[in-house]
């Protein structure tokens, strides 16, 4: 009996989130960053395009949003929390596209799976209309078929932290949540990682100002290797 008891528990399979959050670099840090996640990668999804490349979505014209597609066990967490994490790591209150990113593909979405994980985000949104007494734009859609994106776009803030450093603080992106969420704001330490990069990023540009030149530090696209 106890041998069949920890076969059940060994054997409970990982479940799939996925999440459009605006820029996709920080959607997979933040995703990372959480315990109970097996992996994050960011991709493409809710168009009709199959297999787009990244300045193809960047026309804006495929229907597909910067997206990061979430493994995870659901013994450590759930996904109601990780909503609660999407959450607080965007503004959901900006139709435009999120922060310094503009344009369609940086649009916000919830993409549910099954009855259940529709029933938890669409509830979340609710309780958001009722928080910020606004109209909350991140949309709630079935899910739709993934397209990993390019591997360079993978881990994007560790292979560049530099690069991302300066997008980031560009952007403005923890100072809006700050602003948006008060105390409920992603952690301390997260923010504290920041401080790390902006001190490497600062020392990099003594040591090579090329390294961080205007174009890292003036949007996503202008970030990207040419």
């Amino acid at each position: 009996m106890h041998f069949l008891l920890a076969l059940v528990v060994t054997t409970v399979p990982l479940d799939t989130a996925t999440f459009a959050g605006g820029c996709f670099w920080s959607m997979e840090r933040a995703f990372d960053q959480v315990p109970g996640v097996v992996s994050a990668t960011v991709g493409y999804t809710g168009g009709t395009l199959p297999h787009p490349s990244y300045e193809q979505v960047s026309t804006g014209q495929t229907g597909h949003l910067e997206s990061v597609q979430v493994v995870y066990d659901p013994r450590k967490i759930s996904y109601d929390r990780l909503v609660d994490a999407f959450w607080h790591d965007i503004d959901p209150t900006q139709a435009d596209g999120q922060f310094c990113d503009h344009g369609p593909e940086y649009h916000t979405a919830i993409f549910y799976r099954d009855t259940a994980q529709h029933r938890i985000a669409a509830a979340s949104r609710r309780a958001l209309e009722g928080r910020f007494h606004q109209p909350i734009a991140t949309e709630i859609r079935p899910t739709t078929p993934f397209y990993a994106a390019e591997e360079y776009h993978q881990h994007y803030y560790r292979k560049n932290p530099v690069r991302y450093g300066m997008y980031r603080v560009a952007c403005g992106r923890d100072q809006r949540l700050r602003n948006i969420w008060g105390a409920d704001a992603p952690a301390t330490e997260e923010r504290t990682s920041m401080h790390d990069t902006k001190r490497a990023t600062r020392a990099a540009a003594v040591a090579d100002p090329s390294a961080v030149s205007g174009d890292a530090a003036r949007g996503h696209r202008a970030a990207v290797p040419q």
